[in-house]
């Protein structure tokens, strides 16, 4: 892990503070999200049906163990650590560098147009379908239980979405935001954006987002829109030895 916290365009270490963002997973499943959890020893993961992430404290000497414990044979998950130490029961198949932005609450918020409507686990099976086609990732059909999410709809269809994913006491990540590509351009993403930024405002809650390092489009995008840079993590992909599962 890399930690940038000077410079233009970067935030303060005060905003988003390390001993909590240093893993936001472990911080988020050890306190608003405890009830999506699943612990063995030193490892925490969430339900799979929610969400592809895992945490452990740093230095634990038998948390990887413990990890592969939580694991289906030929599962993975993904795991903010700075380094990793080597396990026969968990293959370590990709790092994505990612940049931890947070918005700054002294800016305007973006503006909001057209109608928006809050989501719910009702619509998971057109919320799937969208992130399918906009925005493969690491939303599951239960995502939405951990935060709020809000879409756009055209003719009935939805074309748009964005919403919460990890919480804390105090702060909450913007997520899932994507829009169909037959209407990008429209500016349904910034609009959902300044949804979700107005209501954790209101309620005095921090806002942050994680983003692909090699995303320029979006870091770019996101820079414009009030986020500056808390710092760079690793994110890394294990699987568990044995069997077969689709990459998360």
């Amino acid at each position: 892990m890399t930690d940038r916290r000077s410079g233009a365009g970067f935030a303060t270490p005060a905003l988003l503070p390390a001993e909590l963002f240093a893993d936001p997973v472990l911080s988020a499943l050890r306190s608003t999200h405890r009830h999506l959890a699943q612990q063995a020893g030193e490892a925490v993961r969430y339900v799979a049906e929610v969400a592809p992430f895992a945490a452990m404290p740093p230095g634990g000497a038998s948390a990887l163990e413990d990890l592969a414990g939580l694991l289906e044979p030929g599962e993975c998950v993904w795991v903010f650590a700075e380094a990793l130490r080597q396990s026969d029961l968990l293959r370590h198949e990709q790092t994505l560098p990612c940049l931890q932005m947070v918005f700054r609450p002294e800016l305007p918020l973006p503006e909001t147009h057209g109608e928006i409507e809050e989501l719910s686990p009702a619509d998971a099976d057109e919320m799937l379908a969208l992130i399918g086609i906009a925005y493969p990732g690491f939303f599951r059909r239960r995502t939405p239980e951990m935060g709020r999410y809000f879409g756009v709809r055209r003719r009935g269809r939805l074309v748009a979405m964005g919403g919460e994913r990890l919480r804390l006491p105090g702060y909450a990540e913007v997520s899932g935001l994507c829009t169909h590509p037959e209407h990008r351009g429209q500016g349904y993403a910034a609009s959902l954006l300044g949804r979700l930024l107005g209501r954790h405002r209101r309620e005095g809650v921090v806002s942050l987002l994680h983003v692909g390092a090699g995303n320029t489009h979006a870091i770019e995008l996101y820079h414009r829109l009030g986020f500056i840079i808390a710092r760079q993590l690793d994110l890394h992909r294990l699987r568990k030895s044995g069997g077969s599962a689709p990459v998360p």
